[in-house]
């Protein structure tokens, strides 16, 4: 009886090892839909030789405050922590379907007491029937046309995707910390700026009163002053609005408070440190973006559903075996001549479903052309991101340094209309518009160069930059 069960076994296990075709399609990488160069590349000498996919966010963002809050932001970020936990979630799915590759055996166990009925047994009186029963059984499907290896290579696939998302999301996060920090210093900035204008407008607004009084300063030149005084509080007030709100939006994304220490007090592009990226690279590098692998992943899933569409058309056999003992008696259950044993092949061959299996198949192959249409869409948009980058690469550098000059200008303006007004030659009216515009000019400076860092933050995200921590 053993010998008989143990040969069915080693049936089972030698049709297990012949199973390893499938019906899946040749996967084949789609061509780039994009030109092979960016339409516009970064006149800035690149300062390393290595892809921004390859350059660790603590060696692109040297500020020593802002890679703490990144460091933070990573381990308490929630959309970061859900992003992980579908991998984990990911992964467990893909053990299940795996599972399904290698024959199942269980223990099961049973106490029967039945009596049949007259009218089954010829009017033939029949005893009570009492029994137990325990034993092993096993159950195998011969994958002969790889339906679930096809199912288990998708489920693989989707496994893999999610930790490009994972990674994906890790990139995002990084470049919105980033951002979020540039943008509280450019605010405090700001604030900074129209706190020392409201300062110094208040000091002239006291010398005006002191002249009004003494009738050498007519009254529309005293109303004049103070309009440019309340339009200092008024821009004080605001900038120390949106600077709350940036420590909002910084604390939402790091995911718990912050000490006060790690925010940035003054925005100084050397303390920032963002390193200049490699100029002239392929749009190759596209194909390293988390969102891109992530695409092709579900891709290659879509494609190996395609495979086990097909093999349900095909006959699905399934080969179960039970090996054990029964006896009347628990104590004489496991005693000689107990023993039992079956061994059961099923064969299902589908005839009629009523155009299901074909609709499943269709399905299958129209999910595929969906996969490929958001893999390239994944591309291209990638390939807009970066190459809107490298086109304001240029221009915003030359914005800041215009707007440096106009600073300039504007101040020696400011200084020398205060000259004539003191000797007579200019009324005040004069010395408040070039106030007004250096004001202005300062403030467009602060934008200018936050654009600026912000474009690099964001060029450094959109070539796959931001995924590890150091460079290699």
């Amino acid at each position: 009886m053993w010998g008989n069960a143990v040969q069915a076994l080693c049936v089972v296990t030698s049709l297990c090892a012949a199973c390893a075709c499938t019906l899946e399609p040749r996967y084949r990488a789609p061509a780039l839909p994009v030109p092979d160069q960016w339409p516009t590349l970064a006149t800035e000498e690149p300062r390393v030789n290595v892809a921004a996919s390859d350059i660790g966010w603590r060696n692109f963002f040297l500020d020593t405050r802002l890679q703490q809050l990144l460091g933070v932001a990573l381990a308490n970020n929630r959309d970061l922590r859900v992003a992980v936990l579908n991998i984990e979630q990911a992964r467990a799915q893909y053990r299940i379907q795996r599972a399904a590759l290698l024959p199942s055996i269980d223990a099961p166990g049973s106490f029967t007491r039945e009596k049949l009925p007259a009218s089954l047994t010829y009017n033939i009186p029949t005893p009570i029937l009492s029994y137990f029963d325990v034993g092993v059984a096993t159950s195998y499907e011969l994958d002969l046309f790889g339906r679930v290896r096809s199912l288990t290579h998708a489920s693989l696939e989707k496994y893999l995707a999610q930790e490009q998302a994972r990674r994906s999301a890790q990139l995002s996060l990084i470049a919105e910390v980033a951002n979020a920090y540039l943008t509280l210093a450019s605010d405090r900035e700001l604030e900074r700026l129209a706190q020392q204008t409201l300062r110094s407008q208040e000091d002239s607004l006291a010398r005006q009163q002191l002249r009004h009084q003494t009738g050498t300063v007519s009254g529309l030149d005293l109303a004049q002053s103070k309009t440019t005084v309340e339009q200092a509080r008024a821009d004080h007030a605001r900038f120390e609005g949106n600077v709350a709100q940036d420590i909002d939006t910084l604390t939402l994304l790091v995911g718990t408070s912050i000490d006060p220490a790690l925010l940035p007090e003054q925005f100084d592009s050397k303390t920032l440190g963002l390193d200049p990226l490699p100029a002239g690279l392929p749009s190759t590098v596209l194909l390293r973006r988390p969102d891109v692998l992530e695409a092709e992943r579900m891709l290659r899933a879509a494609n190996a559903n395609i495979g086990a569409a097909r093999a349900a058309f095909f006959p699905q056999i399934t080969l179960t075996a039970n090996l054990g003992s029964a006896s009347p008696q628990l104590s004489n259950l496991f005693t000689g001549g107990t023993g039992t044993w079956a061994f059961q092949p099923l064969i299902s061959l589908p005839i009629f479903h009523g155009g299901a299996l074909m609709g499943g198949l269709d399905v299958a192959s129209v999910r595929e052309k969906i996969a490929l249409a958001q893999y390239e869409k994944a591309i291209q948009s990638g390939f807009r991101e970066v190459a809107d980058a490298l086109a304001l690469t240029t221009t915003l550098n030359r914005q800041r340094d215009a707007q440096q000059s106009l600073v300039e200008a504007t101040n020696r303006a400011y200084k020398l209309s205060q000259r004539r007004y003191k000797v007579g030659r200019d009324s005040y009216l004069e010395v408040l518009d070039s106030q007004r515009s250096d004001y202005t000019a300062q403030q467009g400076l602060i934008t200018a160069r936050l654009a600026e860092e912000s474009n690099r933050v964001t060029l450094y995200k959109a070539l796959g930059g931001g995924w590890q921590e150091r460079s290699p």
